[in-house]
This record gives structure tokens, sequence and C-alpha cells, in this order.
């Protein structure tokens, strides 16, 4: 009998290792970046300051969801008089669209690993399908605060006219490569 209940304690843990599970992003550790072309002759970066958002995963049935909220007023290039035109009209226009968000719900995997994120990306209000390509993911328990995270480095290219984006039109590339690098602890 003893060992018909070790069993199926064992059957227990280990099937609930992976049922659905909730992550909220921990915005202190989640970087959600941009690069772009400039005039043939650089990569230009940008970065928002300010994102948050929920995951879910189930490993075992190969699902998951994800939804990121990004604060388009936070945009960040290190240089304030380029940053204060990105937030005009000409590109994120912050003040209509204060947001960009990323809602997903199919998730492919590489064994128990989420290997791409099917989702749409809604950006100057205009909503496109995006998939990400997930280059890295790996979970644990933090060695400082001892709660269980997961962490991802999700990436996609898309064409920035497609959302309305279109000012300066060749000489910034239409390509912008956009990079989310995310942390999140279990719930």
């Amino acid at each position: 009998m003893r060992k018909l209940l070790l069993l199926f304690f064992v059957f227990i843990l280990s099937s609930s290792a992976y049922a659905m599970e909730g992550f909220s992003i921990d915005p202190r550790h989640t970087y959600t970046s941009f690069e772009v072309n400039h005039m043939g002759l650089s990569t230009q970066r940008g970065r928002f300051n300010a994102a948050k958002g929920r995951i879910t995963l189930d490993r075992a049935e190969k699902k998951g969801s994800m939804e990121i909220e990004i604060d388009a007023k936070t945009v960040n290039t290190g240089l304030e008089e380029l940053q204060k035109h990105l937030r005009s009209e000409d590109f994120f226009n912050v003040e209509k669209f204060p947001t960009i968000t990323f809602k997903s719900d199919k998730m492919e995997f590489e064994g128990d690993k989420p290997r791409a994120v099917h989702g749409e990306l809604t950006l100057l209000g205009v909503t496109k399908p995006v998939t990400l390509s997930v280059s890295s993911f790996n979970c644990r328990v933090h060695p400082m605060n001892k709660k269980y995270v997961c962490g991802a480095d999700a990436a996609a290219t898309i064409k920035r006219s497609d959302f309305g984006m279109s000012y300066a039109l060749p000489a910034v590339s239409d390509d912008v490569r956009l990079v989310i690098s995310v942390e999140a602890f279990r719930d």
C-alpha cells in the first residue's frame, strides 16, 4: 500500500510540474527594443523602458499564451531630441497611441521549450499577425528571491509601413527588428 501511495504522489507531482502555469512579467528584467538601418550607414537601436504582461505555459500539452503591453511613451535612444521625434506623429504618435501590444494564444514547442510565438502586434492602432522566434528559453528557481522564474529572448522583423509608419522611408529602413527579452515569475 505504501508503494502504491508513493507512486500516486510521484505521478501527481510529476504531472503537475508541467500543468498550465501562469507567469507575470518582471518589468525590471524585461527589455523591449528595436533596430533599424539608418541611411544604409549603420544600425540604430532604441528601447522602451516600461512593459508589463502575462505568459501562460503548459509544456506537457505544448500550449501557451503571451500578452505584453509596451509603454510607447518610454521610447529611449539616449538622445533627447531623437526621442522627442520618435514620440511625435511621424513615428510612434504616443499621444494618440500610448501603448504597443503583442497578444498570442499559439506557441510552437521543441521538446518542452517554446520556439515560436504566433500572435498579433498592435502598433499605431493597426493590428497585424507577427511570429516571434524564441532563441532561448530557460526556467529555474531564482537564486535571490527563491521564486520560480522563466526567461526568454524572442525576435521578429516587421515592416513598419504595414502599421502606417512611413516617415523617412527609405532612408530609415522599412524593416524593423523587434526584440523582446523577458523574465517572468510564476504566480
